[in-house]
């Protein structure tokens, strides 16, 4: 097998205030603030940002411009779908422990169960929808299998045989 990737370094987002940001990953994720770096460069001016850590190393990366205009020109569209998302994986405590500060925070949020994840939303000061997954033990008990049949199902999807095969929602 060729080199693949060893695991996410960071996913970047734009953010209006670094400090609801930081109260939002930091004390309702409770994810820890790994790096800060302030830079300034001709074309993007001054800016900072900051890596919310995984456990893996792999981080969340904010960035917040000085300039106001340019904030305006690259912000997060409004029209951006739910699809565009962090999805980070948990357990179902780390779960209840969202749940809690986020309730404490008035942050509303969901829970969907997917059949082969249980998945919770909220959304960051900026619009950012962050998911926290854990798997269902039948997934993880099928790893292998699901593996094994992942080029065929994306082939007979992609070949126009739509029919759903998540029986496990």
């Amino acid at each position: 097998m060729s080199e693949q990737p060893t695991r996410l370094h960071h996913n970047a987002v734009v953010v209006k205030d670094l400090a609801a940001s930081r109260a939002f990953y930091g004390d309702i994720m409770g994810m820890p603030l790994v790096a800060t770096w302030c830079e300034s460069t001709p074309d993007l001016g001054e800016y900072c940002h900051a890596f919310f850590g995984l456990e893996d190393g792999g981080a969340i990366a904010l960035f917040q411009f000085a300039n106001e205009e340019f904030y305006e020109a690259v912000k997060r569209p409004e029209a951006l779908s739910p699809f565009h998302h962090f999805a980070m994986n948990g357990t179902p405590q780390y779960q209840d422990e969202i749940r809690s500060r986020a309730d404490a925070a008035g942050v509303k949020h969901r829970t969907t169960d997917h059949g082969y994840c249980t998945s919770l939303y909220l959304n960051d000061p900026d619009g950012h929808m962050v998911e926290v997954s854990y798997d269902a033990d039948i997934a993880i008990d099928n790893a292998d299998m699901i593996r094994e049949r992942a080029a065929a199902e994306l082939d007979r999807w992609l070949g126009g045989d739509h029919t759903p095969n998540n029986e496990l929602r």
